[in-house]
């Protein structure tokens, strides 16, 4: 079912030459069955970190580790056949230095096939990610509001509401490029500042809680189902997803004590 040869996989390349052309499109997936849902839809699949939360229940990304995120991104490897699939670096392992993000990323895409490797900082990441690009391991750069780094920002902040912080935006965002990333993800940006990278980067920008005017648009797919009771301001909800799986465990659970459920078309007689 998923390895039909004769469908194309997205690569960099193909990402990078829609900057201009039209926005680029995608969603986080963490899953074969959700991954083989998506990727008719989008461009590219991410396999965040986010999966800590939103899958294992943690309070933030930073307990995720590498051998999860390399589970995950092989299962979505295998739902996917069009869309290009990056993986999300956890939190400690890519820091240290560059070596250790090289060791890690190559051992990243030697095990699970993806095409990319994301990983949040700016200017502090530049020597880090030109070290692995210069060594042919493709990164998607990401600043802003990080994750990762969600205790000494002091929490989940709307970022570029000052100088300081405009300007320090402008000069990650410079530095990634300058240092090879092929796109960065602009998180929890305020318009004007995302808009303006966006403008005078030639890489391309993927917002989330950013702008309509940056080069593409991501956000985690279990927000804009509605799998949860609320989401931050910038998630628009698609669709809502937990009501109806609530809806339809209580009515199963009604028939379970009813015993109306297995029915006869349920049984096997002989």
């Amino acid at each position: 079912m998923y390895g039909d040869n004769k469908i194309r996989r997205n690569t960099v390349r193909d990402i990078i030459k829609l900057k201009g052309k039209r926005p680029v499109v995608s969603l986080t997936a963490y899953t074969a069955p959700m991954a083989a849902a998506l990727d008719p839809h989008v461009d590219f699949l991410l396999v965040g970190d986010s999966l800590a939360m939103v899958l294992y229940g943690m309070d933030s990304t930073i307990g995720v580790s590498l051998e999860t995120m390399i589970e995950h991104t092989k299962a979505v490897m295998r739902g996917s056949r069009k869309a290009m699939v990056i993986l999300d670096m956890p939190f400690g392992s890519f820091e240290e230095s560059p070596e250790q993000a090289f060791r890690n990323a190559a051992r990243v895409l030697r095990e699970t096939g993806c095409a990319a490797v994301k990983l949040e900082g700016g200017a502090a990441m530049a020597d880090t990610i030109n070290y692995l690009v210069e060594r042919n391991i493709p990164v998607m750069a990401h600043i802003g509001l990080r994750p990762q780094a969600v205790h000494v920002m002091g929490g989940y902040r709307t970022q570029g509401k000052n100088q300081a912080e405009c300007d320090r935006m402008f000069e990650d965002a410079m530095a990634v490029q300058k240092a090879g990333a092929f796109s960065v993800v602009l998180e929890g940006i305020t318009e004007p500042v995302a808009t303006e990278i966006t403008e005078k980067l030639d890489i391309v920008t993927i917002g989330i809680g950013a702008s309509a005017n940056c080069d593409g648009q991501i956000l985690v797919v279990e927000d804009m189902l509605g799998y949860f009771p609320s989401n931050a301001r910038f998630v628009k909800r698609y669709a809502e997803v937990g009501q109806t799986i609530d809806e339809a465990v209580s009515q199963y659970a009604n028939d379970v004590k009813a015993r109306s459920f297995p029915a006869a078309e349920h049984t096997y007689k002989t």
